[in-house]
């Protein structure tokens, strides 16, 4: 192994994990998602990982087609930069509608006291109109588009220092040093956004936030909202 492709590799590693730990849109989406919807670690984990692989896919598959056919690479960063507003605009809209969605459910379902009458004696109890009361033939077959979108959000959403800081200068080197350079950035990537995706999970499980739960969507949707908002205004 040449030192060059060694400082590559090296360089690819480092990238990959701040890259990801400096853009909340590599996890905080997932987090909030999985605490509002109730989502498993195994479940919230997987949609991680194929929302990890799509993103990096995407951007690889357009490195190496520029590669291929001798494209430059301001006009690569070119198009990576508007797959980059593309997929902030998508997270900053899915924020917001899941945000007035989430609230208009809070809304509905803000528990309320019955007062019933039996003969001379009268007693009150509170309810809410949440999940726990929806009989099975209503949510039977219904298809959960959640992860979906966020895997399209994902795939627009480029990995900006792949292509000019990593992918071109390992194709001057060898064809292997490019999949090594590859690899080593998509799986740094991916496991660094599941690692806190999970972890935070985890932790999040044990806050006292009992008394905020039906504002878990609305607060979810927000949350993706300012995400958005972060990356496309204040360039995070």
């Amino acid at each position: 192994m040449s030192r060059e492709l060694t400082v590559l590799l090296t360089t690819a590693a480092t990238i990959g994990f701040l890259h990801t730990l400096i853009g909340p849109d590599h996890y905080l989406p997932f987090i909030v998602l999985s605490k509002s919807r109730k989502w498993s670690l195994f479940k919230t984990g997987w949609i991680t990982a194929i929302c990890g692989v799509g993103h990096i896919l995407s951007s690889v598959v357009l490195g190496m087609i520029g590669i291929a056919l001798g494209i430059t690479v301001n006009k690569l960063v070119h198009i990576e930069s508007v797959r980059g507003n593309i997929a902030a605009w998508l997270l900053i809209s899915f924020g917001l509608v899941y945000f007035i969605w989430g609230l208009r459910k809070a809304i509905i379902n803000k528990p309320h006291t019955h007062l019933h009458l039996h003969e001379n004696q009268t007693h009150e109890h509170a309810h809410g109109h949440t999940n726990k009361h929806t009989h099975v033939h209503e949510i039977e077959g219904k298809v959960n588009l959640t992860p979906w979108i966020l895997f399209t959000i994902f795939i627009f959403g480029p990995c900006e220092p792949l292509i000019p800081l990593l992918m071109y200068p390992a194709a001057k080197n060898s064809l292997h040093g490019l999949i090594m350079v590859t690899a080593v950035f998509g799986i740094i990537t991916i496991t660094t956004m599941m690692s806190i995706v999970l972890i935070s999970t985890f932790g999040i499980n044990f806050l006292p936030l009992k008394r905020i739960e039906r504002y878990n969507h609305a607060l979810a949707g927000l949350a993706i909202f300012l995400c958005g908002i972060a990356i496309q205004f204040v360039g995070l």
